[in-house]
């Protein structure tokens, strides 16, 4: 909540401007905290505004996260201290979201919290393994160390997530404009074309009678079907929301054939990454292992890597601990044990996470360079046989003219 507030500094000088706290009473005692004495101090009234109103208008993308952490890096290495390094981001960020998250943390520096703590307060942008990350490098006196290894962390990931996206919008893109055309074609075209063929009186074929059966069917309750879809839809997406329904979809993720050799790449190359990051910042494997859990953004490998961590606080090993599941493969955990034997944990984690990320990258092109010709067969069959239904009849039709 925004405060607007009246106030006097020390020497007596008059200052107006704004605070965000979750009340007025913290409100004041940042204020004081800062030195300040307030002479008034009421809610802003923000007004009423629909894109305000609406989350997807304020919200921070891991693209900018990315940009930050490797900003914060840079001003760190340059002996910047932490108020003045959150000051000068703050001012300087395009995104207005951003702006008030940064401009609060600066607050709570103000009134004498912890880096982490600060960040700690905005899990939406700032996830426990970037917080703990953060609370390790102020630990060991690292800072500079620990956003450095953030910001090639994050742009690792920002990387191959954005070319998982970006492999799927083509096929995306060309599934729903055939959608849209067959559509209009249906409800449009087909069923002016099939009054001419029913007019004739001549036999059609089984294709044709199919194709015009579905035009009439979506021209008369295409409406119903909409809704109907929308629905399902909606029900559907409510369901994923809940941890049943998350839990069932990156089941499938992992599962379904053709595209879960691709996810369980993905999601190993992420866990060996968390993981190799968080020791190099001293972070112990078992609060990395935790860590890597809540951000690995898969149901399935989460309950695995919780289940783990159990079992490495009861005097199991990683490698033991990993080797029990079979979504995890036997390399992987191969690698992990020489890791622990030779005493070089870190750097075979490093190396399974280059390994991985090249294995994600090198599965998205070839997939990428099937899906476009397969495409394009299925599409042309597609269209091949909704032609033909039609227009085989009309030929037949001139021909006995």
């Amino acid at each position: 909540m925004v405060f607007k507030y009246k106030s006097i500094d020390a020497s007596g000088i008059s200052k107006d401007g704004t605070i965000d706290a979750i009340n007025m009473e913290i409100a004041i005692s940042a204020l004081q905290k800062r030195g300040l004495i307030v002479a008034s101090i009421s809610p802003e009234d923000s007004g009423f505004s629909l894109f305000n109103n609406i989350s997807f208008f304020d919200r921070v993308s891991n693209k900018d996260v990315v940009i930050l952490s490797r900003q914060m890096a840079t001003l760190f290495e340059a002996q910047v201290s932490a108020l003045r390094v959150f000051q000068l981001l703050a001012s300087q960020s395009d995104n207005p979201a951003l702006r008030k998250i940064l401009g609060q943390v600066v607050d709570d520096l103000q009134a004498g919290s912890p880096i982490a703590d600060a960040l700690a307060k905005h899990p939406k942008v700032f996830t426990p393994f970037y917080v703990n990350m953060v609370k390790s490098g102020e630990e060991s006196g690292k800072l500079n160390e620990s956003f450095a290894y953030l910001a090639d962390y994050l742009d690792r990931t920002y990387e191959i997530t954005s070319k998982v996206k970006g492999a799927l919008v083509y096929p995306a893109f060309v599934i729903c404009t055939f959608v849209g055309v067959m559509a209009l074609m249906f409800t449009v075209v087909i069923p002016k074309i099939g009054a001419i063929i029913k007019d004739s009186g001549q036999v059609m074929p089984i294709y044709t009678r199919i194709v015009i059966g579905i035009s009439d069917f979506l021209v008369s309750y295409g409406i119903f079907l909409l809704l109907a879809l929308i629905v399902l839809g909606f029900f559907f997406w409510r369901y994923l929301r809940t941890p049943a329904g998350k839990y069932s979809m990156d089941e499938a993720k992992v599962t379904t054939p053709y595209v879960k050799d691709l996810y369980k790449k993905l999601y190993l190359s992420r866990i060996a990454d968390n993981m190799n990051t968080m020791l190099l910042s001293g972070i112990p494997v078992v609060r990395g292992l935790d860590l890597t859990a809540s951000v690995v953004d898969n149901e399935v490998y989460k309950t695995i890597l919780l289940k783990a961590v159990e079992e490495v606080k009861g005097g199991s090993s990683v490698s033991d601990a990993l080797g029990k599941y079979e979504e995890i493969p036997g390399m992987f955990v191969q690698m992990i044990k020489i890791g622990e034997e030779t005493g070089q944990l870190g750097n075979i984690l490093k190396t399974l996470s280059n390994f991985y990320r090249r294995e994600v990258t090198t599965a998205i092109d070839s997939i990428v360079s099937l899906i476009e010709p397969a495409m394009i067969v299925l599409l042309a069959l597609g269209v091949g046989f909704l032609l033909a239904s039609v227009l085989i009849p009309i030929y037949n039709l001139s021909a006995s003219i």
